[in-house]
């Protein structure tokens, strides 16, 4: 037996994944800050906020299709929760060192600023979140088992 690429339930689970992210951003104001990541993104492009909510899903669609297709294969690894939220800390990292301060540096302050989200508490907050997508992301994502027979 040899898996094979599911693109449709790698959309499937990055979709699912993704709602489960942003619904632990919604949590943020509790923890005493804001985490409203299709807000900043339409900010980010001077868009309406369904620009925003468009661009947080299609990367978070994208992000699926990485993690079936390079991800996986790559690592030698099947998809479950532990690889999924091992894979949730790539796009972690990616916004941390260069997409916040970017971002920032957009916004008119400075690139160091943005690193690690200028806060620590927030950075910590976006790694749990990214664990979150990961996690659901390796659970729900199953790719097409093909018998040997059908391979050759």
């Amino acid at each position: 037996m040899k898996p094979k690429l599911s693109i449709k339930s790698a959309l499937v689970s990055g979709f699912v994944a993704t709602i489960a992210m942003t619904a632990f951003t919604f949590m943020a104001p509790l923890m005493g800050f804001e985490m409203d990541i299709p807000k900043m993104l339409a900010g980010t492009m001077g868009a309406p906020i369904v620009v925003g909510w468009l661009a947080h899903f299609m990367i978070g669609e994208i992000l699926a299709i990485f993690f079936a297709i390079l991800f996986l294969a790559k690592t030698n690894t099947v998809p479950d929760v532990i690889n999924g939220a091992l894979f949730g800390i790539i796009p972690w990292l990616v916004a941390q060192i260069m997409l916040m301060p970017m971002m920032t540096v957009m916004a008119g302050a400075g690139f160091m600023a943005g690193l690690f989200s200028g806060s620590a508490m927030v950075a910590m907050a976006s790694l749990v979140g990214h664990l979150i997508y990961g996690a659901i992301l390796g659970t729900l994502y199953k790719p097409q088992i093909l018998s040997d027979s059908k391979t050759k």
